[in-house]
């Protein structure tokens, strides 16, 4: 039997999603009723099941993600040509629906690394930090030094990577911008899934290699053995500069590479996972296909005593409320929600509208406002309480379902969450974002067939086949048993294509001086 034309989501909705491209003419089936399409109505975009008279709220997932801007006639196309956002009344109802914890599920470990302080690791690099963009080139240059063929003979060594940036100096010495590149920066350092690091700086920058040093406590490298090295910090003007300064880091990261190689993978329990997610590239079945599954593979993590987190502050934009109902204790919603004010007056500074997040991309995908993509991108937190809200790269020291505050823009969103710790990134696409970001991998998430049979070399599943009437919770659990398998060393698409070196992005907040 073939899979219906469109899908329904909720009994409040006015509208339906169309589960492949509907020709013009086309009876269609949208839940309760059968409209007759007026146009064409691409994969992912809506249709109206019943008359939408101007100004009246446009509903998916039974929730307000628009208005109609004239009145919209049964079987019509349902997007921006007649749809616009207002304000909302969102009644955030603190900690008023906060879900029972989920049965625990104990006994499943992966193989990952352990690290001598204790922490689970699922990937084993060496780290080349640069400190501003004065020594990119250095720290890129010098990593470049270890290809295949000499990291052969040290196979628990993933590789060398460099986390190289634009910023770094031109900001206030201690101010916000400083300290949040300085936390962001001693994230990777000292991120589970680095063996060992250099710290390589110009020497004249403000965010200064001996600051980051001392106030982050990169004071020593715990190696296999109980062996302590202290790491090494590098500034090219006391070096006598860059090529001198490749020499040194070279000599330092071969030093380092035998003890690094001696971690091996053992059975670690999947508590000790925490997955940050992510959406980019959008489309209007983000929200009916990947994110859903990947919520319920969000249950699972946390029914396992893992973590998994949500992020993307201004893509939860308009559906806050649903969180804040979930949230463990009214002090987690009420983060959230001042978090959503900050961006409020953020983007205000400079003339800019939360609502206009969609890009070109989103739109031609099918998603028409903030609000649906909101609703859409939430999904992917699952259905279990709110444990925690944390501001951009903070340690994510909570266990089950948290939330950090980060833009929307994928590269920076995620650097965020590895700075705090995730150490597998699940990211769901509609368009067909090619995202890595190492030192973590990155499994990529197809929401509808086309675009993964197209790019099949660079995603990791497709949850398109829920259009085809595959249940939501069954691809769910095929996102929880990969997530697993890739911690466990299996490479993702990203990986297998050596992606991932150019990814790391800090959030510069303030002014450049």
């Amino acid at each position: 039997m073939p899979a219906p034309a469109s899908i329904y989501l909720h009994p409040d909705d006015n509208i339906a999603v169309a589960s492949r491209s509907i020709p013009q003419g086309e009876a269609v089936q949208a839940g309760p009723v059968t409209v007759i399409a007026r146009e064409v109505i691409d994969l992912g975009h809506k249709i109206a099941t019943r008359l939408i008279k101007k100004g009246e709220p446009v509903r998916k997932f039974g929730q307000i993600i628009g208005f109609a801007s004239c009145d919209i006639q049964p079987g019509q196309w349902v997007h921006v040509q007649n749809v616009g956002v207002g304000p909302l009344s969102l009644d955030y109802a603190f900690s008023s629906a906060v879900p029972p914890d989920p049965e625990p599920i104990t006994g499943r470990t992966f193989m990952g690394y352990r690290r001598p302080d204790g922490r689970a690791a699922t990937r084993n690099y060496i780290g080349i930090v640069s400190t501003v963009n004065c020594s990119a080139h250095t720290s890129k240059y010098a990593a470049a030094k270890f290809d295949r063929e000499l990291l052969a003979a040290f196979p628990n060594v993933d590789g060398v990577v460099p986390i190289i940036h634009k910023s770094g100096c031109a900001m206030q010495y201690g101010g916000e911008d400083h300290l949040q590149l300085n936390r962001t920066l001693a994230g990777f350092a000292k991120h589970a899934n680095i063996g060992a690091y250099v710290v390589v700086g110009l020497g004249c920058e403000t965010g200064q290699a001996s600051f980051l040093a001392e106030s982050q406590g990169l004071i020593q490298i715990d190696l296999p053995g109980h062996k302590t090295v202290k790491p090494l910090v590098l500034n090219i003007q006391d070096v006598g500069g860059v090529a001198k300064t490749i020499d040194r880091v070279i000599g330092a990261v071969r030093d380092l590479l035998p003890d690094v190689n001696k971690f091996q993978r053992e059975p670690i329990p999947v508590a000790e996972i925490l997955v940050g997610t992510n959406c980019g590239g959008s489309d209007g079945n983000s929200g009916v296909t990947a994110n859903p599954a990947l919520g319920y593979a969000s249950d699972l993590l946390v029914a396992h005593g893992a973590t998994s987190a949500l992020a993307e502050t201004t893509e939860v934009y308009g559906g806050e409320h649903t969180l804040t109902r979930r949230a463990r204790t009214r002090a987690i919603g009420e983060k959230l929600i001042e978090r959503i004010k900050w961006w409020e007056k953020y983007t205000a500074m400079f003339g800019a509208e939360i609502n206009n997040n969609p890009s070109v991309g989103n739109k031609r995908g099918g998603l028409t406002t903030i609000y649906e993509k909101s609703l859409g991108a939430i999904a992917k937190g699952g259905t279990t309480a709110l444990n925690g809200v944390y501001n951009f790269a903070e340690p994510m020291t909570a266990k089950g379902f948290v939330f950090m505050d980060t833009p929307g823009f994928d590269p920076v969103s995620v650097t965020g969450l590895v700075a705090g710790g995730a150490n597998v990134v699940v990211f769901t696409t509609g368009r067909g974002s090619c995202f890595g970001c190492k030192p973590v991998p990155s499994i990529k998430v197809a929401t509808n067939t086309p675009m993964y049979e197209r790019m099949v070399d660079d995603m990791d599943i497709n949850a398109g086949v829920i259009l085809d009437g595959v249940p939501v919770e069954e691809v769910g659990r095929q996102m929880f048993e990969k997530i697993i398998s890739v911690a466990s060393g299996e490479k993702t698409k990203s990986e297998l294509q050596g992606i991932g070196d150019e990814e790391f992005a800090p959030w510069s907040i303030g002014p450049t001086l």
